[in-house]
């Protein structure tokens, strides 16, 4: 299981290597640039027209380095987690496009966008807990405890889906920053799906822990890879069609092998990235000052003098350090 594995990250890689050269020369030539808000920080307007919707970059190493690797490629489970992904991913690249095509901000509007992500996250709530049998149970990190919640697992299941994927493209705001957090959070589930796998959480569902991790490795390849066109100064951006379906696809992870409170700690960067909004958001309104000097949260660190490259690294420590965190509170359920 080792080898593949390793097979699966590589090979991700090495895909998203290949794809980045013929790709990106397609966006520029489609005129596919990013527009960059006039509110965020001014140095970033030197980035506009760079070209967008690079996740394609990335999605096609995941899913292809997934159906050579993988033993039971069109397992349930995996279907399901490649399904979600993909379904993430395409209401991304719809806002994306009516993005370029409008020339501004945009896009889908936020009624729009929200309804789509909920109805997504209640169809991986269903056909995780009835289709494949994983049950309505939740594990409590740093415990053995486990709850089930019956019916309310489907909203919660909806709250953590759409959260994480609106918290990763939140995230997705400097060079490489998303994509190095999620190669970080998806090594976490790599582990995580092997502790499943040996504890047996997955026996009574149509889902192989050994799948899983394959997956998890592609997704951190894939990341890995994009990494090469995306790190300062970016080849190329994700666009919501790479942060949404990268939220997507850890979401996935963490429904299937019932870590969904598991991953607030796992991907605590994301969370630090949304909790800075909300509390910004929060303070302005009430008080009307300010908390951060912007937010998201990378965006204060910019504006207090650091420059891109530190804070993309600080912010990969981090990761790398809530993603160990997270193992760690996994495996109290398991050992």
């Amino acid at each position: 299981m080792t080898e593949q594995i390793f097979w699966a990250m590589g090979l991700a890689l090495l895909i998203s290597l290949i794809v980045g050269p013929f790709l990106i020369p397609l966006l520029r030539a489609l005129k596919f640039g990013q527009s960059i808000r006039d509110d965020g920080p001014q140095r970033h307007l030197a980035k506009a027209g760079t070209p967008t919707i690079g996740g394609l970059i990335f999605l096609s190493g995941i899913v292809l380095a997934v159906l050579i690797v993988a033993e039971r490629p069109y397992s349930p489970g995996l279907l399901i987690l490649l399904g979600i992904t993909l379904g993430f991913g395409l209401v991304g690249f719809l806002d994306d496009f009516l993005k370029v095509v409008r020339k501004h901000n945009l896009g889908l509007r936020a009624k729009q966008k929200l309804m789509a992500q909920f109805l997504l996250a209640l169809i991986l709530a269903w056909a995780s807990a009835v289709f494949l049998g994983r049950g309505t149970i939740v594990g409590v990190p740093f415990t053995s405890l486990t709850l089930d919640l019956g019916i309310f697992y489907y909203p919660l299941v909806a709250l953590v889906v759409v959260s994480a994927t609106n918290a990763v493209n939140l995230t997705d705001g400097l060079d490489g920053l998303a994509a190095g957090c999620t190669a970080w959070a998806a090594v976490g589930y790599i582990l995580i799906a092997l502790l499943a796998g040996k504890a047996g959480i997955l026996e009574a569902m149509a889902v192989n822990s050994g799948d899983l991790a394959i997956f998890a490795a592609a997704l951190a390849g894939g990341c890995v890879g994009f990494l090469r066109f995306n790190i300062y100064p970016a080849r190329v951006f994700m666009g919501d069609c790479g942060s949404l379906a990268l939220g997507g696809a850890l979401a996935g992870l963490a429904v299937l092998t019932k870590s969904e409170l598991t991953l607030i700690i796992l991907g605590g960067v994301y969370v630090l990235e949304a909790l800075s909004v909300i509390i910004q958001v929060i303070s302005f309104q009430t008080r009307g000052k300010r908390v951060f000097r912007m937010s998201p949260l990378h965006h204060h660190f910019e504006l207090g003098g650091w420059k891109e490259s530190k804070v993309v690294s600080v912010f990969w420590l981090a990761a790398a350090i809530f993603a160990a965190l997270g193992v760690w509170s996994y495996s109290f359920m398991v050992l």
